[in-house]
């Protein structure tokens, strides 16, 4: 159905895409992988009208084509979601999901209302997605926005969709939902491009798999001939250890601690211990009130009740820069809103919570911030040019090393990262997993908030799990089962 053949493109100082190729069968499933900077969002950008090709050749049914704009790829029955969202935050969820076609009335002068909710909702209904056509997208979730996005897309019936890191943002029950609208597309005849970093996602739903690496095209096979390591050595060219975490913190200290902490509904009489040199494991359903309460933490929220300690001491800040002076420091799971200044460059968004301990009498010297920069550009691996490039101008995965970067700077006491891995390959998940480690045997208290059940057991000490804004119960890691996890995660909202 659709074929990319040796193409090439390049950016100012980066060659990202050289003699990459690609093709798509109708009713099939087909993982693109590869690390951050492989070239797998421009390749798809290229498909999707986005950005031109240096060289190499598009086909459509074997006729090729070339669009000049996304408007001409849609029109001609390929439509993307992309890893970054674009759901517009001032529109409610009608408005997002008809943006462009919306129904009219007096010859387009006036915008039918009563048909655009329900468009909308005959949609939603359809898709199986519950969800008020009427609420604005601002009060949803990063998960529920992500929702709305693929609903768009998958609402036009496409011939080809192309799905960019989907699940990054889901609960459980998203993922569901996904996963059978995919399985629904596929038998309508619909060829679906899944990008992900998620090796269970990949097996359980690619019938093939292309790999990129360096911009090259390294393999192309059956998913059935293929296992994770094989997989993971094309991807990053070397084996990487995926072995859990077997050590135990020494839990001596107790770094920050919480009682009766509420927030509205979300946050309602958590308790919680995290100790100095723990990485401590948060679990739980979207909605659970995870990112609620590190919000709370990290001083971007004030809590209706409840107290805090930071390592004996009351602890009560009024702001992020509080909390930071404080030594807590927040790496949020919103990357674009709140991780990184995109049209910053690199070196400039890694100082920006260390000017003062960079500069001298007020001023800070260009030389010493990229010197700075490029220190944790290489203890993250980075991929850029250099600390002047623009962070816009990077993959997902880079942008989200970049916001780690910042705030590791900063040799925070507590550090709580909300999603630390959304969008990272396998390889800088390994570097990622070591860095946090080293922090926490250095004493610093680490509090990891995410999705992926495996990632928490691998790297954790404890995991604790929250349901319906409560903390459900903790336990060792090392003693941790996916099925055990989502027993807790069940608890409280299958009892409200």
């Amino acid at each position: 159905m659709l074929e990319l053949s040796n193409i090439t493109k390049s950016f100012p100082g980066v060659r990202a895409l050289d003699g990459a190729r690609f093709d798509l069968r109708a009713g099939e499933v087909h993982a693109f992988m590869g690390e951050n900077g492989a070239g797998k969002s421009t390749m798809m950008k290229i498909a999707a009208g986005l950005f031109a090709p240096d060289t190499g050749t598009i086909r459509l049914d074997g006729v090729p084509v070339s669009f000049a704009n996304p408007s001409e790829a849609k029109a001609a029955g390929i439509h993307t979601v992309f890893q970054e969202l674009t759901v517009l935050e001032n529109l409610d969820v009608a408005q997002n999901l008809l943006i462009g076609r919306e129904p009219a009335l007096f010859g387009g002068a006036w915008l039918d209302r009563v048909a655009l909710y329900d468009e909308a909702a005959k949609i939603l209904r359809e898709l199986r997605i519950p969800m008020d056509p009427r609420r604005m997208a601002g009060r949803l979730s990063t998960g529920q926005r992500q929702i709305v996005e693929i609903a768009r897309a998958v609402a036009q019936n496409p011939r080809v969709l192309i799905l960019d890191e989907p699940t990054s943002s889901l609960g459980r029950h998203e993922e569901e939902l996904l996963f059978s609208l995919v399985a629904r597309l596929k038998t309508a005849g619909t060829g679906i491009v899944y990008i992900t970093h998620r090796m269970s996602e990949v097996f359980a739903l690619a019938d093939r798999i292309t790999v990129l690496r360096d911009g090259r095209h390294i393999l192309t096979d059956d998913a059935a001939n293929l296992d994770r390591p094989a997989l993971i050595r094309a991807m990053v060219g070397r084996d990487v250890s995926e072995a859990r975490h077997e050590g135990e913190s020494r839990r001596a200290e107790v770094a920050l601690e919480v009682r009766g902490l509420e927030r509205g509904a979300d946050v309602r009489g958590v308790d919680l211990t995290l100790y100095r040199g723990e990485v401590l494991g948060l679990a739980g359903l979207m909605g659970a009130g995870r990112t609620e309460l590190a919000r709370l933490m990290a001083g971007i929220d004030r809590p209706d009740a409840g107290e805090m300690m930071l390592f004996g001491q009351p602890y009560a800040p009024a702001s992020v820069r509080a909390a930071m002076l404080a030594g807590v420091a927040y790496v949020s799971e919103d990357r674009k809103g709140l991780g990184v200044v995109l049209p910053l460059p690199v070196g400039q968004n890694i100082a920006l919570p260390s000017l003062a301990r960079l500069s001298r009498s007020g001023w800070v010297s260009p030389a010493r911030l990229r010197d700075f920069a490029r220190d944790w550009m290489g203890r993250l691996g980075v991929r850029a040019t250099g600390p002047d490039t623009v962070v816009g101008t990077l993959s997902g995965g880079n942008q989200q090393k970049v916001a780690l970067a910042k705030w590791l700077s900063t040799a925070p006491r507590v550090i709580l990262l909300d999603e630390p891995t959304r969008g990272v390959d396998v390889g800088a998940k390994a570097e990622i997993y070591t860095l946090i480690r080293a922090l926490a045997a250095e004493g610093t208290a680490v509090l990891v908030i995410s999705s992926e059940l495996p990632e928490l057991m691998q790297l954790c000490d404890r995991i604790a799990v929250m349901a319906q804004g409560r903390v459900s119960g903790d336990l060792p890691a090392v003693e941790a089962s996916e099925t055990a996890l989502l027993e807790l995660a069940f608890d409280e909202s299958e009892a409200a």
